[in-house]
């Protein structure tokens, strides 16, 4: 689970609540009208429908596991993966990888190994692997423009409820006594529609455009593993062109690893 998600979200709400009992209110008093719950969350929903495919709409619950699940990918391991298969390729050619292939978990990985071993010219192997990248990216950007809509939709639904509730209010000042509570419930729409905005959709949308990116950003490494791979580069080298992709710290990480690693192995041999 992403946990900067799950705590944004719990303290935005609890900002909110801490807020209203400062003032004075209550949290309870958020949810005394369902109604105004309703027109934001679902008017937001029906007016995004309308900008997007039905079949993106139909992806709104995965798009909400998503932002919570986060995107985490083992770069240092899918890199120790292709310079091993690097070094097997120079000892034995890249038809010794068709085996190790099929082994890779990841599909984007191993679809590209495939294509290696059946010889697949690396022009070809590259603008294939492009496009995988260029879909991948654009069915995410449809998800995160949907809750982007929803959160732009949000609160003019709350004030459409807001104006509702408000015609509703002048028909009835003949009763002087009820109609500070009429206008706050009124006034309740608006609420939801800025919160439910500014806390879930927009944030949401901002999180699954950040693991896009994150995504292809690890995708274009292992294509780049691949494709030098192929042309048979040393195995050190392409560990220093993939180590680029690794944040500072870890790429400090996994040079002191490797040392450690190289420091052991004499050692080992001198007690033999």
């Amino acid at each position: 689970m992403d946990l900067a998600t799950i705590i944004g979200l719990a303290g935005g709400l609890i900002v909110v609540v801490v807020v209203m009992i400062l003032d004075g209110g209550s949290p309870a008093e958020l949810f005394a009208h369902s109604s105004a719950i309703i027109l934001t969350v679902g008017g937001a929903i029906c007016a995004a429908m309308i900008t997007v495919p039905f079949k993106t709409v139909l992806t709104l619950p995965q798009l909400l596991i998503g932002a919570f699940k986060g995107h985490h990918e083992d770069v240092a391991g899918a890199i120790d993966t292709l310079v091993k298969m690097a070094d097997k390729a120079r000892r034995e050619g890249l038809l010794a990888l068709e085996e190790d292939s099929k082994k890779v978990h990841d599909p984007f990985l191993r679809r590209g190994l495939m294509l290696v071993v059946d010889g697949v010219d690396p022009a070809q192997v590259r603008a294939i692997l492009e496009i995988d990248i260029t879909h991948m990216q654009e069915r995410h950007a449809a998800g995160a423009g949907m809750l982007n809509s929803m959160g732009g939709f949000a609160p003019t639904m709350g004030i459409i409820g807001t104006v509702m509730g408000l015609i509703t209010v002048l028909k009835n000042l003949s009763d002087p006594g009820s109609l500070g509570k009429s206008i706050a419930a009124a006034f309740l729409a608006t609420l939801w529609g800025i919160l439910t905005a500014n806390i879930i959709w927009i944030p949401l949308a901002g999180k699954l455009a950040h693991n896009s990116h994150e995504e292809a950003a690890y995708k274009h490494m292992l294509m780049e593993g691949v494709l030098a791979l192929q042309a048979g580069e040393n195995p050190r080298i392409l560990k220093e062109k993939l180590s680029g992709f690794l944040p500072p710290k870890a790429r400090a990480g996994a040079e002191a690893k490797a040392g450690a690693k190289g420091a052991a192995k004499p050692a080992e041999a001198g007690a033999d």
